[in-house]
């Protein structure tokens, strides 16, 4: 997601919805040693935030008239045979607000897919980051050469200055998730909030946060909760969301060395630790050196994009080219819609750490 600072220095009802929650006093992040048991548990994972290239946002991943099952399966495939077994990928209130359970039955088919490829999911609720209204249907065309040109906001940002309308029912989509899928051990963690503060929000997205770790915790489900740092200006935020993680998460997307010093001063928390977003290419950073650093200090590994598509990631941030199909070094990204590798060397180096 596009940031304004790649430095970050750690410093239904609702009451049906409530029944299927236990109400409880105790809202602290699981102990440290918990944490470290839970991760000791897995193997080393690395992936990617998985996006089927047909579907231009959220919405038009899971909304059923769109979600594709056949491509899910034969890119989950491919993520398989180079050996990722993780994927980072993000939900929408717009769609549970429209069809509630089938958008539960294309989770769980997702995640029956994914399974099948020997792969874990990390799903993310809410997001600050690109286009601020969103709507259910028919998605927009892609905007050639514009990344993420039609990824959206959740929740819409003209729908969050009334709270009293706006949170009960992010209230209830939680827990009809969170409560679905509690104890469900395809997935691997939650992630509730991404960037909290972008595009402007800044200390605005804090009554959400706190409020998504209070539901999520009154849930009491089985996987832990992580919701990861990124912008060093919300100290505040920053603060909260590393207080409240069973797993230390954050997004960096710069060179080693820049990265290193991320690691390093996280490493205070005594956690462990989940990259959810690295790897930008123009930036410096690349599956050559940031991934080996990564396994190095036994931080899973989750980099942006997998198979270029609809959300035109292969193009950067702030470098719009609508007049190429595609740019000579890709800012995400991994395979073309045909298999091929942007970079063989790239894909040999995650088979080379993943596959040992």
């Amino acid at each position: 997601m596009k940031h304004n600072s790649f430095i970050f220095v750690a410093l239904f009802s609702l009451a049906s919805l409530l029944s299927g929650c236990q109400s409880s006093d105790i809202y602290q992040p699981w102990s440290k040693e918990k944490a470290k048991a839970w991760y000791a548990e897995h193997p080393y994972r690395a992936g990617c935030n998985f996006q089927p290239s047909t579907a231009i946002n959220q919405i038009e991943m899971w909304q059923s008239a769109t979600f594709d099952a056949a491509t899910i399966d034969r890119e989950l495939g491919w993520a398989e045979e180079i050996g990722l077994n993780v994927m980072r990928v993000y939900l929408s209130s717009v769609v549970w607000q429209n069809e509630p359970e089938s958008f539960k039955q294309n989770i769980d088919e997702y995640l029956t897919i994914a399974d099948k490829h020997h792969i874990k999911t990390l799903f993310v609720f809410f997001d600050d980051c690109w286009n601020p209204e969103s709507t259910y249907g028919e998605q927009p065309a892609p905007k050639p050469g514009i990344h993420n040109s039609g990824w959206v906001q959740d929740p819409a940002v003209s729908l969050r200055a009334d709270t009293a309308t706006l949170f009960p029912i992010l209230e209830a989509y939680v827990k009809d998730v969170m409560t679905t899928f509690k104890d469900d051990p395809r997935i691997w963690m939650w992630d509730l909030y991404n960037e909290p503060g972008n595009t402007g929000h800044k200390m605005t997205s804090m009554p959400l946060l706190q409020n998504v770790f209070r539901w999520a915790r009154e849930c009491q489900v089985s996987q832990p909760l992580t919701v990861g740092v990124w912008f060093m200006e919300c100290p505040e935020l920053n603060q909260f969301q590393l207080a409240n993680s069973d797993i230390i998460s954050y997004h960096n997307y710069s060179n080693p060395d820049i990265h290193r010093q991320c690691i390093d001063s996280l490493r205070k928390y005594d956690r462990p630790m989940v990259c959810t977003e690295y790897m930008a290419r123009r930036n410096g950073s690349y599956f050559q050196t940031i991934l080996p650093l990564l396994k190095e200090n036994n931080v899973a590994a989750i980099n942006w994009g997998f198979v270029s598509g609809k959300t035109n990631t292969i193009f950067a941030w702030d470098e719009p080219m609508p007049d190429v199909q595609e740019p000579p070094l890709w800012f995400h990204d991994i395979f073309r819609q045909d298999h091929t590798p942007f970079d063989t060397e790239e894909v040999s180096v995650i088979q080379s750490i993943m596959l040992q």
